[in-house]
């Protein structure tokens, strides 16, 4: 688990110190200049989902659909302090694999579940399907915390508690201004 938190750790220092695709700072000006109240807010953290481009892509187009509302990982991975848990309110700018931006998000619910008491409407919505969609949550996931967990010599169990976020899709890439190159 040490890994994969230093991994993670280091891939958003490596977003901080990155200077962002201009897709980023030109959604997150548009959409300042539609919500006057956010004018002295800092720009919201960027990231993307997932760890390779397949992946990352499919689940930005699921929330630039509107299908994916939610997003889970362990808690464990906030227990050393390494990660901080979001509010409710926070932003942030969702990339693609390539860095491009795609949408703003707002944390609206967080709640911490057992992994074995998920539910099938939870599952839904971090799926972005209504296909058997807390039997392809909990092998995805059972697959990706194991992995993730071994590194560290760590197993997850089903009783392990889970960081369940739900979020609002309130800004998309075809939001922005057609001369900001963003429309489709």
């Amino acid at each position: 688990m040490r890994i994969i938190t230093i991994i993670l750790l280091l891939f958003l220092i490596s977003c901080k110190n990155e200077k962002p695709d201009k897709s980023v700072y030109d959604i997150w000006e548009t959409y300042i200049e539609s919500h006057s109240e956010f004018r002295n807010m800092e720009m919201p953290d960027y990231w993307h989902f997932h760890n390779n481009r397949e992946d990352a892509n499919r689940l930005a187009e699921l929330i630039l659909s509107g299908k994916k509302r939610a997003m889970s990982e362990p808690y464990s991975w906030y227990e050393n302090g390494t990660m901080e848990l979001d509010t409710i309110g926070a932003k942030h700018i969702i990339i693609d694999f390539d860095g491009k931006a795609q949408a703003i998000i707002e944390i609206k619910k967080i709640d911490t579940i057992p992994f074995n008491k998920i539910s099938k409407d939870f599952a839904v919505l971090d799926m972005g399907t209504d296909i058997e969609p807390l039997r392809k949550w909990r092998k995805a996931h059972w697959d990706f915390f194991s992995t993730a967990m071994e590194q560290d010599g760590k197993k997850p169990t089903e009783e392990m508690l889970i960081v369940c976020e739900w979020f609002d899709t309130i800004w998309k890439k075809n939001s922005t201004n057609a001369n900001k190159g963003y429309n489709k």
